[in-house]
């Protein structure tokens, strides 16, 4: 077993240092957004508060991480996808005066940085596999990892797309799963009460890049004109025929990333690959630390154009779990880290509740419904269930 560790330590080494190099342009011509400071530190919030495992709380608003910038929030939609350990809301903020859409990535928590490292390189495949993986990974069972080094892509089935490739395992998560039907019903029904008011898709990790295949989807399939995207710690999602398209058809899109987070990193970009490498898509905006002593300050660098500029986060080691799981001092983890467990009031179970065959469920409120009344309605109810 440790020649086994050792050989996949240096691969992953090996992989890395080919990865930096030359970089493969790609066009965007496109006149990108400027980054606003207090939208990133309210978005944040969201994309944290997505995460967390009891839904009763988050469907109502009253959780822990339900305060603060994002007070005020009238959530209409919570779906649970509870095959693929997929969740993701929809609701209404008053500042901005939004439709915000939040996508949870996976728990990180519990895996070590060789573990996602070896995820990173082994399996691009299928995103869905990144536990049973882990789990693989802690105990030894690397035998297929060398068979397993080629990462497939997906041809994306959209309209002037031709050759745009994208990463299988998150664009599934997005389109093959209960996720996409439920939030694009729920953006429908918020226009219809709301109006027509602007739409922000975030999320983090994981739910960073379904955020930018939902922006993408909404723009071009669903014809929206006003969509946002603004993510936070997101994997390279395609290749870069595909980041100029997504720059073109979606430019009000911003990547945060924070200092040395390993996760913008991977995939890794192969300079010698130039039709097959993973390419981020514009705007990225560096978070990086700088001080001395006691004295420390963030930077929030505004990168260029390409997606890929190498004097922002490209120009570090991409080895850091802890920086990925904090930004803006805010926590991205799960509060039940490394499952898919959740927590749900037993009212909750039998009443604002859809199901499928599979299992996966949504819970929904009527918009004009006020959520004061309904928070008030679960306060009354049992004890909590608890679903694993």
């Amino acid at each position: 077993m440790g020649k086994t560790w050792c050989l996949i330590l240096v691969t992953c080494l090996c992989l890395f240092a080919f990865s930096d190099g030359r970089e493969l342009k790609a066009r965007h011509a496109t006149k990108h957004p400027k980054y606003n400071h207090t939208l990133a530190t309210i978005l944040v919030e969201y994309a944290s508060a997505v995460y967390l495992s009891d839904l009763t709380e988050l469907f109502t608003w009253t959780c822990s991480r339900c305060y603060d910038l994002t007070k005020g929030f009238e959530i209409i939609e919570l779906v649970v996808d509870v095959e693929h350990c997929l969740q993701a809301f929809v609701g209404v903020a008053e500042d901005p005066h939004a439709i915000i859409i939040a996508f949870r990535g996976t728990n990180e928590r519990r895996y070590s940085h060789s573990c996602i490292a070896a995820y990173a390189i082994i399996n691009h495949e299928n995103a869905f596999n990144f536990d049973l993986l882990c789990k693989q990974c802690i105990i030894g069972i690397t035998a297929n990892w060398i068979e397993d080094l080629y990462w497939k892509q997906h041809e994306i089935n959209y309209p002037g797309m031709d050759d745009a490739m994208v990463h299988r395992g998150f664009y599934t998560a997005y389109h093959n799963t209960t996720i996409r039907p439920a939030i694009l019903d729920a953006v429908e029904r918020a226009k219809k009460f709301y109006g027509d008011i602007p739409i922000i898709a975030t999320g983090h990790s994981m739910g960073g890049a379904m955020a930018s295949f939902c922006g993408l989807d909404l723009m071009v399939n669903q014809h929206e004109k006003n969509v946002q995207v603004m993510s936070f710690g997101q994997p390279r999602v395609g290749n870069a025929v595909f980041a100029s398209l997504y720059s073109e058809l979606v430019p009000n899109t911003i990547r945060v990333t924070n200092d040395h987070d390993i996760v913008p990193h991977l995939p890794p970009y192969y300079y010698y690959l130039p039709q097959k490498t993973y390419h981020h898509f514009p705007r990225e905006v560096w978070l990086y630390n700088i001080g001395l002593g006691s004295l420390i300050y963030q930077v929030e660098k505004i990168c260029d154009e390409s997606g890929e500029d190498p004097s922002c986060s490209r120009s570090v080691s991409g080895n850091s779990i802890a920086d990925h799981l904090v930004y803006y001092g805010v926590d991205m983890g799960s509060d039940a880290p490394g499952s898919c467990r959740i927590v749900m009031d037993s009212h909750v179970l039998n009443s604002s509740i859809r199901r499928d065959s599979r299992g996966n469920f949504i819970l929904s409120r009527d918009p004009a419904t006020p959520l004061i009344k309904l928070s008030r309605e679960f306060d009354n109810q049992e004890k909590p269930v608890t679903v694993d």
